[in-house]
């Protein structure tokens, strides 16, 4: 028996490969909008700079084989890829911490795309609750879980200082969601067995950053490729 990864729990895809998905879609969904209609792993291969074999391997956790000298036929790969990602679902979900960060993410409209909808924002800045950003209403941080039921909100978004990620964190599990997106650098303990964490530090992505472009130059100095002071 074939199971379906779009129906039956049993399945786990990897991480690694779940995090090559979305490259996926984004691909064929351009390839979709040019009208293609076929396309094969070796082509995503070269315009993703992903091996063949990995980009075979991952869609078959989907139960997606291509067509011997066609391969994957665009629409259909779309659709599957949106619907096991979730996409085409509506989340809702609340942010703490209505700052530079968390303001940007509220007017992100692309998010809408991507099934996450941020209903309404939290802080504890008298000068922002009360407002509304294209059209969110920010409400003081006491209210989470009042709001948390009136919109029937399943993702809480942490986008506050380092120092309250954690009690925000609290704040949103005794609120009653289900899922943590977690902007700060700061390492936050729950039950993962009950809430799901997806840690997005965007300092920890400039470490990265940073040191490879250290070392890149450091690279480039000793091979006689660096500028000559």
């Amino acid at each position: 028996m074939i199971l379906d990864p779009l129906q039956d729990p049993r399945v786990v895809i990897p991480e690694p490969a779940l995090r090559r998905l979305p490259w996926y879609l984004a691909y064929v969904s351009l390839l979709r909008q040019k009208g293609v209609e076929y396309v094969s792993s070796t082509q995503i291969s070269r315009d993703l700079s992903v091996d063949s074999s990995q980009i075979a391997k991952d869609l078959s956790f989907l139960n997606i084989k291509g067509k011997t000298r066609i391969g994957y036929e665009v629409a259909s790969l779309e659709q599957v890829l949106q619907n096991f990602l979730g996409f085409r679902l509506s989340h809702n979900a609340l942010i703490v911490g209505v700052g530079s960060l968390g303001g940007a993410l509220i007017q992100d409209s692309g998010l809408e795309q991507f099934g996450l909808n941020i209903v309404a924002g939290f802080d504890v800045n008298p000068q922002i609750i009360g407002r509304t950003i294209c059209g969110i209403p920010v409400f003081d941080v006491k209210e989470l879980e009042l709001r948390r039921r009136q919109f029937a909100a399943e993702i809480g978004i942490i986008t506050v200082p380092v120092q309250a990620a954690q009690e925000v964190a609290d704040k949103f599990v005794a609120a009653g969601v289900k899922a943590l997106w977690n902007f700060t650098p700061f390492r936050i303990k729950v039950d993962e067995e009950q809430i799901v964490v997806q840690n997005t530090s965007i300092y920890a992505h400039l470490a990265v950053m940073y040191n490879r472009l250290n070392l890149s130059k450091i690279r480039s100095h000793f091979s006689g490729e660096g500028d000559v002071q």
